[in-house]
C-alpha cells in the first residue's frame, strides 16, 4: 500500500520496526543508525556516506576494507589520524597545502557559483564558514579557553540546536575574499597552536570554559579536540572538491 510522501525531521524512531516497506529513492541525512539490523533486503545502487564502525554485510565487516581503500585513494589520509604532537604538525602542514589548491580552484569560479549549493549540500563559502566554526569551537574555545571565539559568519552544523551566543546566520552571503580573510586567520592560529604543542599537553584534558556555548563547558581530551579540527578540515575539503568538480564541469 502506498501511503504518500513523508518527511520526518527531529524525530526519535529508536526501536521502530519496518516490514515490507519500500524506501526507494529515500534521502536520509544526519541519521543515527547505530544498532540497525536489516534482513531480507535488496541493496543496489546505494550511496552511503558517514562514520562507519563494525558494519557487517552478509556476515562480513566491510569497514576495514573501506578504510584500506580510502587510504589507497588518498595517500595523505593516514596522516589525518595523528597520535603525537609532531603528527599533528605534519597533518596540518599537509592540509594547508591541499586547501591552497582547492581555494585556487574556487577563485576561478564566478562569485555566484561559490554560493551555490550542489545536491543540497553547503556551498563553498558555507563550507569555509563551517570550518571556521569548528576551529573556533574545538581549538580556540575548548583548547585555548576563549569563551566567545566566534566570528559573525561562523556556521554551525545543521543538526546543532540554536545556542545562545553562537552565531547562525544562514542567510549571510559574505564574499569569497571576505571569508578567506577570516579563514586565513583561523588557519594561522591553529598552526601557531600546534607549533607550541607538546606530547604532554596533547595527552592532557582541557580546562572548562565559563558560560554557555559550543562545545558545552566541560573538560575534553586535548587530542580529541585537535583531532576534530584536523578531521573536519580534511573531510570538508573532499566535499568541496566533489562539488567543485560539478560546478567546473558544466
Amino acid at each position: 500500500m502506498v501511503v504518500g510522501d513523508f518527511t520526518f525531521s527531529d524525530q526519535d524512531m529508536s526501536g521502530a520496526s519496518f516490514r515490507m516497506v519500500s524506501l526507494r529513492g529515500a534521502r536520509m541525512k544526519g541519521v543515527d543508525l547505530r544498532g540497525l539490523k536489516v534482513t531480507d533486503a535488496w541493496l543496489a545502487d546505494v550511496d552511503i556516506d558517514g562514520e562507519l564502525d563494525s558494519v557487517r554485510i552478509n556476515g562480513v565487516d566491510v569497514v576495514p576494507l573501506i578504510e584500506a581503500e580510502l587510504d589507497r585513494r588518498y595517500p595523505q589520509r593516514a596522516l589525518m589520524r595523528p597520535t603525537d604532537a609532531d603528527g599533528f604538525r605534519r597533518a596540518w602542514a599537509v592540509l594547508e597545502g591541499l586547501w591552497e589548491q582547492t581555494i585556487d580552484r574556487a577563485r576561478g569560479l564566478d562569485e555566484a557559483l561559490v554560493h551555490e549549493r550542489v545536491g543540497g549540500e553547503w556551498s563553498f563559502v558555507e563550507t569555509l564558514r563551517h570550518l571556521n566554526f569548528a576551529t573556533d569551537a574545538w581549538a580556540r574555545r575548548a583548547v585555548q579557553g576563549e569563551v566567545i571565539p566566534w566570528n559573525r559568519w561562523d556556521l554551525p552544523h545543521d543538526e546543532m540546536p540554536d545556542t545562545p551566543g553562537v552565531p547562525r546566520d544562514r542567510s549571510a552571503r559574505p564574499s569569497l575574499d571576505a571569508i578567506l580573510e577570516v579563514r586565513a586567520g583561523r588557519v594561522a592560529g591553529v598552526r601557531e597552536l600546534l607549533a607550541g604543542l607538546s606530547d604532554e599537553q596533547l595527552a592532557s584534558m582541557t580546562t572548562p570554559v565559563d558560560g554557555p556555548g559550543y562545545p558545552e563547558p566541560r573538560s575534553y581530551p586535548v587530542i580529541r579536540c585537535l583531532g576534530a579540527v584536523v578531521s573536519e578540515t580534511w573531510q570538508h575539503r573532499l566535499y568541496a572538491e566533489r562539488d567543485l568538480d560539478v560546478l567546473t564541469g558544466r
